[in-house]
């Protein structure tokens, strides 16, 4: 498992002068932190003064051909989608300053609590509220206008989806104790093609991108309504309506009951910009299930064998239920989506190779 990254004297330094320059401040201490599947690193720096007690470093790293699959695009700097969202009232993190062609950032503090933990923690009262706080900003992302910035230049359009198709196919399958065949590549080809022309005429709205628990942070003392905070902006693009709700409902780290799932979509619905009908809504929901599960376990499977990163194990039995959930609503509802359930139902919830 990934420990934090180890010190480097050189880029702490370069740290340390971003803060002076920033905040008049002196970095006192620098806590290396653990990523996700990424390749950035994050620090915490603790700062003497009058101004804030400690911020976050987001360091941009080179791509590391070893630590994603091939044909992952470089995202976008964090800048300009964070302050659009911030002018448009959303709560994400201040910036502070940085060092853009350092591919340093200084931003808040938002603790370290995501939604994840506490989910895991809450009583079921309490998990409900806050996931309503979650869903309650999606609405308010999509009524984001186009900015002319590379958020709205980018969308989930078919080349984004073959690609999560051959994740899938190519890592996932894998999780079986075996390759997948020829043939079995093609089904998945072909079934992640007729999602992409199920949703090509879907409504594209603003999108987080990765709306997740893990993503999504708990600020400490904040009153109900806002409590959350979020970060890992930098994907923003144009997607279909339920993407985020996809990605906040059925998570890897959080398994939510059906019930609170279908309460928080039937509560959330109605309050879309574009108010989706409910039966294109559930489809909707089920198609990008499908790709965005497919895709998470294809990642965590990678990087289990490519890093040795062992710690989004514990992510794929959840992971492998939505998918199976998915697939077999899908194929009860188009009998063409058949051959891709089977396949999804032959994955099992501890692979193989583990």
């Amino acid at each position: 498992m990934p420990a934090a990254p180890p010190s480097d004297p050189a880029l702490e330094a370069r740290l340390r002068r971003c803060a002076a320059d920033a905040l008049g401040a002196e970095v006192t201490r620098i806590e290396w932190l653990v990523g996700q599947l990424g390749m950035r690193r994050f620090a915490r720096l603790r700062l003497s003064g009058d101004g804030p007690r400690s911020i976050v470093a987001r360091i941009e790293a080179a791509e590391d051909p070893a630590g994603r699959p091939a044909g992952s695009a470089p995202e976008p700097p964090l800048e300009p989608i964070r302050a659009l969202l911030e002018a448009r009232g959303l709560p994400v993190p201040k910036r502070y300053g940085g060092d853009r062609a350092a591919g340093i950032e200084l931003l808040e503090d938002v603790g370290s609590e995501p939604l994840r933990d506490a989910a895991v923690r809450a009583e079921p009262a309490l998990r409900v509220a806050l996931y309503e706080e979650a869903c309650d900003l999606v609405p308010r992302i999509q009524a984001i206008e186009p900015a002319g910035i590379e958020a709205f230049e980018r969308r989930l359009d078919d080349a984004l989806l073959a690609y999560k198709g051959e994740i899938f196919a190519t890592e996932a399958l894998a999780a079986r104790g075996r390759a997948a065949s020829a043939a079995e590549i093609d089904c998945v080809r072909q079934a992640f093609a007729r999602v992409a022309e199920q949703i090509r005429d879907a409504p594209a709205r603003l999108a987080h991108r990765d709306f997740q628990s893990a993503n999504l942070h708990l600020r400490a003392g904040a009153a109900p309504g806002n409590r959350l905070v979020m970060i890992d902006l930098q994907g923003a693009f144009l997607a279909p309506p339920e993407y985020d709700l996809v990605c906040l409902l059925r998570d890897s780290y959080v398994e939510l009951p059906d019930a609170e799932l279908s309460h928080h979509l039937e509560r959330i619905r109605p309050r879309l910009p574009d108010t989706p009908d409910a039966e294109s809504f559930a489809l909707r929901f089920d198609l990008l299930t499908l790709t965005r599960k497919g895709k998470d376990l294809g990642r965590f499977l990678y990087a289990f064998r490519a890093r040795d990163d062992r710690r989004f194990l514990s992510s794929v039995p959840a992971t492998v239920r939505a998918l199976r959930a998915a697939s077999r609503r899908l194929a009860d509802r188009q009998p063409s989506f058949g051959a891709l359930a089977q396949l999804v139902a032959e994955l099992p919830e501890q692979p193989c190779d583990v």
